[in-house]
């Protein structure tokens, strides 16, 4: 009895380990994967705003030398939104190959958005801006994943803020008030940086659930890296607010 108690606590063991190696692997390639879209939307942003032709294609000179999106801008701008909710409706309709192609994607197209930040911004500032929001990233996932804590009403309570800030942004593209403008980034980068602690032990719940489904894990990674990058993306620009020196 003693004997078959402790080959129930072997086998316990061993898949519970396994069950740990699994999930550093899973979240390897949900970091990866996030940081190559990082990567490729810096690239893509410093090559339109340093190449005239393309910027010129997104981008128009106004008369109080503001730059303004062109259509081909707004379109630069929208389509990204399109492609997130496509990812989100019809992931598991795809393969992970077109999942993958639609994120890299995604990722370009912002890139392509946000090369007026590197012309707006010194270089200096931006780079900073990106070291601090880094360093805030990787703190709060860091909790998030070890963390024991359930972060589910958290991130309810998140997410109603989230739809706050939206719905205040709207509002002040009309009335253009600094100090609801400042309220707002402060409120943004708070939000953001909760979120980063409750996707990343989402996903860490996500990978548990999906059990040894490689392909489902894989499309789950995918997404858990979009989230991921969101948030990062989110809180870069709402800092950049505050600690971004214009030219």
């Amino acid at each position: 009895m003693a004997d078959y108690d402790n080959r129930l606590v072997r086998g316990a063991t061993t898949v519970a380990d396994t069950m740990d190696v699994g999930l550093r692997a899973h979240m390897l390639r949900v970091y990866n994967y996030m940081v190559g879209a990082l990567a490729l939307t810096g690239t893509v942003a410093y090559i339109f705003a340093n190449t005239p032709v393309l910027l010129n294609l997104i981008y128009r000179v106004a008369p109080n030398g503001a730059l303004q999106p062109t259509i081909m801008g707004w379109i630069v701008m929208l389509a990204p939104i399109g492609l997130v909710l496509l990812l989100s409706m019809r992931i598991n309709h795809m393969s992970q190959g077109a999942a993958q192609a639609t994120f890299w994607g995604y990722a370009a197209l912002v890139g392509a958005s946000l090369a007026s930040i590197l012309i707006a911004y010194t270089g200096a500032s931006v780079a900073m801006t990106f070291f601090v929001t880094a360093g805030t990233f990787g703190a709060m996932s860091l909790w998030g994943y070890t963390t024991k804590r359930d972060l589910t009403g958290f991130g309810s309570f998140l997410f109603m803020g989230l739809i706050g800030i939206i719905l205040a942004s709207l509002a002040n593209f009309f009335f253009k008030s600094p100090i609801m403008d400042f309220v707002i980034s402060v409120l943004g980068v708070l939000i953001f940086t909760g979120l980063t602690a409750w996707d990343t032990q989402k996903i860490k719940n996500t990978y548990y659930a999906v059990g040894g489904d490689v392909a489902v894990a894989g499309k789950a990674a995918i997404m858990g890296a979009l989230a991921l990058y969101l948030d990062f993306l989110n809180i870069f620009l709402f800092l950049l607010r505050f600690l971004g020196n214009r030219r």
